[in-house]
């Protein structure tokens, strides 16, 4: 799909999509548990989809009904090898790879797009090591085995969704289990966000300062109704479109106190210049004097996106540091944001683990490409409000990964 995003800064309203991290975390724990949820969630992403679809296969019985996801748990699981369709989704994959290997079931995970690229290793050696068998096949991931627990090890710089996913599986197993982490962990606050939701559901895990201890022999008990918080990784796409409007844009919807790391979004603005307002569930953005700063992406790199394309209006310099592991998402994700704003006009320099941008008062608009990324085409439609004509982005449904309906509010606000 191509869409054509005006020129010129946005303003008015919208309201944040449900968090895509929360409702992959909360609907998995659900398929484990011990009873019915009903879970309350606005917007239905392709990643989501893929989860609930793999949910469906290992069992679970999953409804949509409106703005609602049912789930009853994994009663009987299905004989014979499971075809699990991940689709792009990281989160399935990572996710329910130990899963699978807890509940001891043979299955084929089918993976798309880029996903047969992005790094399974170390995480599936230590699978291997406590039982599981793993073997690719094109892009196919073959399983089988029952998982044990004991001692687990794993870097912390790799993924953060490898720990997550240990700690929503490992208390399925009869025996306890320790997780301990070999480096510091990146994305801290999506395993933050982890065991959240795993709290929330009566799931005992202990965190010391480099490990986990996991009692074994648990089931999740969410509440019977959940309410799926705001993404903020979702909205910060326009939050940065109000740094580059006078008028101002805000996003409802949004939980100040949230887990997800991108909330940091707020800081980043306020450091970039902006004038950020946090009133009850409504966070609103206006433009005020952007200066160029540096971005540490260790624990929240999906923000880079947009950082860098609000530092390619910002006066001065913008350095992006810390972001080695953007080039094992959906796309490069360090080299396709420099060649989705170097295609706009914008001074961009790309380096191993990160970006310099150099600011300029205008883009000039052309071209370009979403890159079959999500985070880079909302990084285009915030890059169009400082373009000084029509920005044409090829490859625009991409955002349905993780927000459906982003062009629709893109246009809402007047940039269609």
């Amino acid at each position: 799909m191509t869409v054509t995003l005006q020129p010129g800064a946005r303003c008015g309203s919208v309201r944040a999509p449900a968090s895509k991290s929360a409702a992959q975390r909360l609907a998995l724990l659900a398929a484990l548990g011990q009873n019915e949820v009903s879970l309350s969630c606005d917007g239905i992403s392709r990643d989501l989809a893929a989860l609930l679809g793999c949910l469906r296969v290992l069992g679970a019985a999953v409804r949509l009904e409106g703005e609602h996801i049912r789930i009853a748990p994994i009663r009987a699981v299905p004989g014979g090898t499971l075809a699990l369709p991940c689709g792009e989704s990281g989160a399935a994959l990572r996710f329910l790879l130990p899963v699978v290997g807890a509940l001891g079931l043979p299955a084929v995970f089918l993976r798309e797009g880029g996903l047969p690229r992005r790094p399974l290793a170390p995480f599936d050696d230590e699978l291997r090591r406590h039982g599981m068998a793993i073997e690719t096949d094109g892009s196919a991931l073959r399983v089988s085995g029952r998982l044990f627990g004991g001692d687990w090890a794993l870097p912390g710089d790799v993924s953060s969704q490898f720990v997550s996913a240990l700690l929503m599986a490992l208390p399925l197993l009869e025996e306890e289990s320790r997780l301990f982490l070999s480096t510091p962990l990146q994305s801290a606050p999506y395993a933050a966000l982890t065991e959240q939701t795993l709290r929330r559901a009566g799931v005992r895990v202990e965190k010391s300062f480099d490990a986990y201890t996991i009692p074994g022999g648990q089931r999740p008990a969410l509440p019977a109704s959940v309410a799926v918080e705001g993404d903020w990784s979702a909205a910060a796409a326009f939050l940065a479109m109000g740094a580059l409007s006078p008028d101002g844009v805000a996003v409802e919807g949004l939980d100040a106190d949230s887990a997800q790391g991108d909330r940091a979004v707020c800081g980043l603005l306020r450091a970039f210049g902006a004038e950020v307002s946090v009133e009850g569930g409504c966070v609103r953005v206006r433009k005020k004097d952007l200066r160029g700063l540096r971005f540490d992406a260790s624990q929240t790199p999906d923000l880079a996106p947009v950082v860098a394309a609000l530092g390619a209006l910002a006066e001065g310099e913008t350095r992006i540091v810390n972001a080695a592991r953007l080039r094992f998402k959906e796309s490069d994700r360090l080299h396709t944001t420099a060649a989705m704003l170097a295609s706009l006009g914008a001074d961009v320099t790309e380096l191993p683990d990160g970006l310099v941008i150099r600011g300029k008062p205008f883009l000039s608009g052309s071209v370009t490409d979403g890159f079959s990324d999500h985070r880079v085409a909302m990084a285009a439609a915030v890059a169009a409000c400082g373009c000084e004509s029509g920005l044409t982005l090829r490859g625009a449904e991409c955002v349905e990964k993780s927000y459906p309906r982003f062009w629709d509010d893109f246009g809402s606000l007047g940039g269609l």
